[in-house]
């Protein structure tokens, strides 16, 4: 696995963002959203069925991950802030790998006030993707994926909040 990591470290430069996506991404726009169960809190639950009528970004992210780090301030900031009290809108945040012993300690240390849930055993993020986060996918009205972006970049990012604007005005 270490050998594998250094392998991906070092040949990253020759690697476009394309080839990543293409080969970590099980999903595409245009493809209904995969369905699943999530936690809400400690006790209760949820199924993204549930959300269908709603535009919902569904980020997927993990507390050591740095590009994660610098992306979920502005989703706090410019989405979660701007739309919660949109009726057409949801933000559910899954926390790879991660149980609540380590996600709620971080949304309280980082005063977030979005839904952050764990995604332990990948049960959400198995179904679009093999590897790599941040990774951010919104869900139309129709529960058909119109967007998708891999890591934290700027234009990405900015992408997204043109997209929302639009589909939340």
């Amino acid at each position: 696995m270490k050998k594998l990591l250094l392998l991906l470290v070092l040949c990253a430069p020759f690697i476009s963002r394309a080839q990543i996506d293409t080969a970590s991404t099980l999903t595409k726009v245009g493809d209904v959203a995969p369905t699943f169960t999530f936690s809400l809190d400690k006790t209760k639950k949820a199924n993204l069925a549930d959300y269908k009528g709603k535009i919902v970004v569904l980020d997927f992210w993990a507390t050591w991950c740095g590009p994660c780090r610098m992306e979920l301030p502005r989703v706090q900031k410019e989405i979660w802030e701007k739309y919660k009290n949109n009726p057409k809108f949801a933000l559910i945040a899954l926390d790879r790998e991660e149980d609540w012993d380590k996600t709620l300690p971080f949304k309280e240390q980082n005063h977030y006030t979005f839904l952050l849930t764990p995604d332990l055993k990948r049960n959400a993020y198995g179904l679009y993707a093999k590897q790599y986060i941040p990774r951010l996918v919104v869900i139309g009205e129709d529960g058909r994926i119109i967007y998708q972006s891999v890591g934290y970049v700027e234009k990405d990012f900015n992408d997204l909040l043109a997209l929302l604007a639009d589909k939340l005005k």
